[in-house]
């Protein structure tokens, strides 16, 4: 149970407890899916002796069941009854883990009730998540497999004159189709708009000689998938098709690198050096790629100061890009596995240049 390796974990770094918040790391440890809360308390203790108990509002009561847990109703004090849940697991002082995404108002109510110290949970738990076992990765090989689909789908509507916004939308709606749903708002990004890495989607129209960056990602039972990839609409500027090869190029050097046993910074370098290399060093503007899992962002990043030792079994994306004030910009990303010591990419659309019209 994921619940039990990290109390081993809690005891192998002296810490005496851990109050976690509803989110991901709440159903990678349990499988509890706990909608936000908002200002309700709603938190579950663990103690390194293995104890644990999930104190919940009242109106949980027909979703918790089989799992240890304290409800409180509206009129009661929570903070009382996490007081005691704490003095059952002898938790009085000590040093307690404390889930990163806490809201502030609950943890400064935590900290009247003892003599705690407090330190980020994802300091043990990105242990735990980076390295995902088989049924992990069958997951997000299905919302892997359900972002390519909708690539396909979109190639085949008529993209021109069509609205950023509209397209979104439209993506959203064929990934809700495929899959339990998004893992982020979709990016679409025309023209000079793909200049912008996080472009917002908005009211401007696809035209012909645009390229148009469209990034998403599908979720499916909780696991994300991420996937860039950049068309032209007719005949694009020449210099962004010279940007786009040196794009896929700097993507498809970043890939062979990754192997067991080294360096995520050595796959940043990898793709780096070819965009240097090529005249593009300053227009690339963030790291090569991101851990990816329950969340779309999460551990092993893969950047310049990447110190993490890859392992089977961990995934992230490989997602350089170019990005040229007034002129657009080429993104290309690719949801990649270590698998038997190296890459196997999870996301599968067509990677050349895909021209429309």
């Amino acid at each position: 149970m994921r619940l039990q390796r990290l109390v081993s974990l809690m005891n192998e770094k002296n810490f005496d407890g851990a109050l976690i918040s509803p989110g991901t790391n709440l159903y990678y440890l349990t499988g509890l899916s706990i909608h936000e809360a908002g200002e309700r308390l709603t938190v579950l203790v663990v103690s390194a002796d293995g104890d644990y108990r999930l104190l919940a509002p009242s109106l949980y009561e027909n979703v918790v069941r089989d799992f240890p847990v304290t409800f409180w109703r509206d009129g009661e004090n929570p903070y009382d009854k996490l007081a005691w849940i704490l003095a059952e697991l002898h938790l009085s002082d000590g040093r307690l883990l404390i889930e990163d995404t806490m809201r502030a108002d609950w943890l400064m109510n935590v900290m009247k009730l003892g003599p705690f110290e407090f330190y980020p949970l994802s300091s043990l738990v990105r242990e735990l998540r980076m390295r995902k076992d088989k049924h992990e990765i069958e997951m997000m090989g299905h919302a892997a497999k359900a972002a390519d689909r909708v690539f396909d789908e979109i190639l085949s509507w008529d993209l021109v004159g069509m609205r950023e916004r509209e397209l979104a939308l439209k993506i959203e709606l064929a990934l809700r189709e495929l899959s339990d749903g998004i893992s982020f708002p979709p990016i679409v990004a025309s023209g000079e708009n793909a200049a912008n890495p996080h472009h917002e989607p908005g009211e401007r129209r696809l035209r012909k000689g645009d390229m148009v960056i469209l990034d998403y990602g599908a979720r499916w039972k909780g696991y994300c998938s991420d996937i860039t990839r950049t068309i032209a609409l007719g005949r694009p500027n020449e210099k962004l098709v010279e940007i786009y090869e040196v794009v896929k190029g700097a993507q498809e050097r970043a890939y062979r690198a990754v192997r067991e046993g080294v360096e995520a910074k050595a796959v940043d370098r990898a793709a780096r050096e070819v965009i240097e290399n090529a005249g593009y060093g300053e227009y690339f503007t963030h790291r090569t790629g991101h851990g990816l899992g329950l969340d779309v962002h999460e551990e092993p990043y893969i950047g310049p100061d990447g110190n993490v030792i890859l392992e089977n079994g961990m995934v992230f994306t490989i997602e350089p890009g170019i990005y040229v004030p007034g002129l657009g910009g080429v993104r290309i990303e690719d949801d990649v596995v270590v698998h038997d010591g190296k890459g196997k990419r999870l996301t599968r659309a067509e990677r050349e240049l895909i021209t429309i019209g």
